[in-house]
């Protein structure tokens, strides 16, 4: 008996409509772009004409060489265009960077040199592209100012509840970006990055790879994502990952509250304490005035249960399940940038931002949060 159509008529009833045509060759949030396009069109008008230059240099390259020039020289102007479009538009939206990476990683890969490359060297070159979009090859700090910021956002997430989701952590990074900040006779130049919400990508490497130039050259790094009701200043980021929820890739860990998971660094697990410390300027940020509350977070999770620690000496014999910052990426960017403090004997402050919460698309509200963690930075500046 053939069960090809048996199989194929049962696989049009259990799934959605966009999972029956999606390229095989194309990721999950490439196959995305479809849908994107419909519910959505203005996203994609803002940067249309270096995308449609930009098909056309990986459609004609000859080679590796080629493709691989054209990846470095559109990269970078992309986060390039895409804050400078940001920052003129005033319309607190992210999304447009967002949605512009994957168009151009689709372009690379239905290029025809891209098909007649290795496995190592199609990851090579897609891995170009997501670090120059991200901003890796913008950050320079070359304002005359006595201090300098680093901070990064995420992209948006959780897109097949709202394919128009925003991130107020990634429209943070793109507001701010070479911005030069003041406060009681100091100042301080910002540079951003924006992260994504992919387990792989930590796990491969991607936050050492993006932060770890900067502990000896930055007076404090900030990581920011988007949380619960107020601000959460994240005092003790976890170990382990233990959310239940699935990365934009649509996988899951397997971790949950009862079997937390050790992530990966470069294919092997962090060897590393269960819980760290910030050392954000914590009370002076909580001087922020906004519409926001903004928390000193002790809350954690072990196995033993759910506390409030005082200390990180409290936590030395526990198994983390959930940080301050919860259990999913947001807490792990969180470690993984303070972990990197410590391995590499820093200084300077580094810690997390958890924002106020938006559903899909909130200009206005982010444009509040923004505000908010600008003052936050600024009254850093007397700490730093």
């Amino acid at each position: 008996m053939n069960l090809k159509p048996i199989i194929m008529t049962t696989l049009c009833l259990l799934l959605p409509s966009e999972f029956l045509f999606a390229d095989a060759n194309l990721s999950v949030e490439e196959n995305r772009l479809d849908k994107a396009k419909q519910v959505m069109p203005a996203i994609f008008t803002p940067l249309a004409v270096e995308l449609e230059n930009f098909a056309q240099q990986v459609n004609q390259a000859e080679n590796l060489t080629a493709l691989t020039q054209h990846v470095l020289r559109y990269g970078t102007k992309l986060w390039q265009q895409s804050v400078m479009q940001f920052k003129e538009s005033n319309h607190f939206d992210d999304r447009v960077l967002y949605w512009s990476r994957l168009e151009m990683s689709k372009l690379v890969k239905l290029s025809p040199v891209y098909s007649s490359l290795l496995a190592t060297q199609q990851q090579d070159i897609l891995w170009k592209l997501e670090l120059l979009t991200r901003g890796q090859q913008d950050i320079k700090f070359d304002k005359n100012t006595d201090k300098k910021i680093l901070i990064t956002g995420f992209d948006p997430f959780f897109l097949d509840r709202n394919i128009d989701q925003s991130n107020p952590s990634g429209v943070a990074a793109l507001a701010l970006d070479d911005l030069v900040i003041n406060f009681e006779g100091k100042s301080a130049e910002i540079e951003t990055l924006i992260v994504p919400v992919r387990f792989a990508d930590f796990d491969q490497g991607m936050i050492e790879e993006l932060l770890a130039p900067y502990y000896d050259q930055v007076d404090m790094i900030v990581t920011i994502s988007m949380g619960r009701d107020n601000f959460d200043l994240e005092r003790f980021p976890g170990l382990r990952r233990s959310a239940k929820a699935p990365d934009n890739a649509n996988l899951y860990t397997g971790a949950d509250q009862k079997t937390p998971l050790v992530p990966l660094l470069n294919g092997k697990p962090l060897t590393s304490p269960e819980f760290v410390e910030f050392s954000l300027p914590a009370a002076a940020m909580q001087k922020a005035l906004g519409d926001y509350k903004i928390n000193d977070n002790k809350n954690i999770t072990t196995l033993s249960g759910k506390r409030t620690a005082e200390s990180l000496g409290q936590l030395a014999t526990e198994t983390s399940v959930q940080g301050s910052g919860g259990g999913y990426l947001s807490n792990e960017v969180s470690y993984r940038s303070i972990m990197l403090r410590n391995k590499l004997n820093a200084s300077l402050p580094v810690g997390h931002i958890h924002t106020p919460s938006i559903k899909a698309f909130e200009p206005e509200t982010s444009k509040k949060i923004v505000e908010q963690i600008k003052q936050m930075l600024s009254l850093s500046l007397t700490e730093i």
